[in-house]
């Protein structure tokens, strides 16, 4: 397989991601870990922890892996999309209210199924727009397991690594503590950020302004001020329609992302609300039809 330049398709905190084809014409993904790098080896070690054992579909598959004393790899699922960081903000890509909804929905039920559907719960700990992959189908799944942790009997974990500034839970970067809604709260920022095409990190937010802020204080008056400008037109027929659709799933990304644990809701209830909203957009849409 041929690691080259070339070949070279993203890159990790932990090691650099190569697209490859397996002797029977496969094409793969191929996870190098930068050995040389204080956290590699424990990086590798989780994602084979926890890919071992799950099997999803919204979870990228492991096919293979590689393992030396001087070379550790994973042989992933390739996704021919890319991620959806790259179809948010490369302008050769666009996709529409219904396809990124389709999304989040998607990432919502591999988060289920890792929080609940397993006999340990397994925290993800970096939901984010460049982990979440895309197939050929535009189907999302979800990728990067390098600082997931697997909950014992407790509740929660703490861990020293550190997630990706701007997407992890106010007590993840104050104490290391890691739970399911830990990542909810992650999920809540992926949700704003994939409907308003603003990174959390984006500079329009100093001072006492976030993107939480901007777009609570946007919710109910003006919701066409926070929305990506890509998916609320004013001469879309359906333009009442998606602005509801949109004003639903950033209220709902306010719930993911309160500052209290124990006050945002659990991933199950954000699933069941999104299939909700996107029954009514669809519904409404139909309607607008006849």
């Amino acid at each position: 397989m041929d690691l080259a330049e070339s070949n070279l398709f993203g890159k990790g905190s932990f090691g650099s991601v190569y697209k490859g084809t397996l002797q029977d014409g496969m094409q793969v993904a191929v996870k190098v870990f930068h050995l040389e790098l204080e956290g590699a080896l424990k990086s590798f070690d989780a994602e084979c922890e926890v890919l071992r054992n799950i099997r999803h579909r919204n979870l990228v598959k492991i096919i293979s892996t590689c393992s030396s004393s001087h070379f550790k790899a994973l042989v992933l699922e390739y996704m021919p999309n890319g991620s959806l960081e790259k179809w948010l903000y490369d302008n050769n890509h666009s996709f529409d209210i219904l396809q990124r909804l389709n999304m989040v929905i998607e990432v919502a039920s591999a988060l289920e199924y890792l929080h609940y559907g397993y006999s340990s719960p397994i925290i993800h700990c970096d939901i984010k727009p460049t982990n979440i992959l895309l197939d050929g189908n535009m189907v999302a799944h979800l990728s990067d397991f390098g600082i997931a942790k697997i909950l014992g009997e407790e509740a929660s974990s703490t861990t020293e690594t550190l997630a990706t500034v701007g997407y992890m839970a106010p007590e993840y970067g104050r104490e290391g503590k890691v739970s399911r809604k830990g990542d909810v709260y992650s999920y809540g920022i992926m949700l704003m950020e994939t409907f308003t095409k603003k990174k959390p990190t984006d500079e329009v937010f100093a001072g006492e302004t976030s993107l939480k802020s901007w777009v609570r204080d946007s919710i109910h008056s003006k919701i066409r001020d926070v929305a990506d400008t890509d998916l609320l037109r004013k001469d879309d027929e359906h333009f009442g329609a998606k602005e509801q659709c949109l004003s639903s799933i950033l209220s709902l990304a306010i719930e993911c992302k309160r500052e209290s644990p124990e006050k945002r809701i659990n991933i199950k209830e954000a699933i069941t609300r999104l299939l909700k909203i996107r029954d009514t957009l669809q519904m409404n849409i139909e309607n607008a039809g006849d």
